[in-house]
């Protein structure tokens, strides 16, 4: 696999064979790419099922809300609530649903409304139940984004280190042949910490803002079903 590839003044072209610098270089060095390899990896699995699932999230949310506010009554919002179990905001509708269902079977019909803080903290527990699940896999790309180039840089260091190592101590022989190899593979280290750095970042901001728009999409939706709920159960 190459890494970079560039064209000469001469018309020859050069590149550095991953795979290659890999197998060669010291174990350290190894192990800091090896680890960085499977991070990116990583990385590229969480971008790709947190888009599919942020996908799959809007579209059930409007499913929902088309549905629910076409239902006929509360009784028909709480069946779409729960034939649409994939959308944040039907989650928190079903649970605010059954506590308010507990609370009816308890026979308080009259005095309910010293109840409605149950079904309040119920919208706040599932809330925070369905912003935890947005939420999911997202912080290892900004651990990625964050740590990666210090990985890699430390394989720098440390190859940097090993290279001038090898230069001999009484000053005799060819001194570029002895280092270049292992400051090749030490700068390679940081050009991957770099790679697995920066779509790891980007992702992780994309995923933020979809999350903070999921999150408001459930809140004010919570704050009409609350309202619609004092409305109907508790106006006494």
């Amino acid at each position: 696999m190459d890494l970079l590839l560039f064209a000469s003044a001469s018309g020859e072209t050069y590149g550095v064979d991953l795979g290659e610098v890999i197998v060669s270089a010291s174990a350290m060095v190894q192990a800091v790419l090896w680890l960085l390899v499977l991070m990116s990896l990583v990385c590229w699995f969480i971008i790709g099922y947190k888009w599919y699932y942020f996908r799959r999230v809007h579209a059930a949310n409007q499913r929902f809300f088309d549905a629910f506010y076409a239902a006929d009554g509360l009784d028909g919002g709480r069946k779409v609530a729960e034939d649409e179990p994939f959308a944040p905001a039907a989650r928190v509708c079903a649970d605010a649903f059954k506590e308010l269902g507990r609370l009816q079977e308890d026979g308080a019909k009259g005095g309910m409304l010293s109840g409605f803080e149950n079904i309040e903290r119920s919208v706040r527990r599932a809330t925070q139940q369905q912003v935890t699940l947005l939420e999911r896999m997202v912080p290892f790309l900004a651990t990625t984004g964050s740590t990666a180039p210090f990985i890699g840089l430390f394989g720098t260091v440390w190859g940097i280190i090993e290279a001038f190592d090898r230069i001999p101590k009484d000053g005799g022989g060819v001194i570029l042949d002895k280092v270049a190899g292992p400051m090749a593979h030490a700068l390679i280290a940081t050009a991957v910490g770099l790679l697995a750095a920066i779509p790891a970042v980007m992702a992780y901001n994309f995923f933020v803002r979809k999350t903070r728009l999921a999150v408001a999409e459930v809140d004010s939706f919570s704050s009409e079903l609350l309202n619609i709920v004092r409305r109907h159960f508790f106006n006494g």
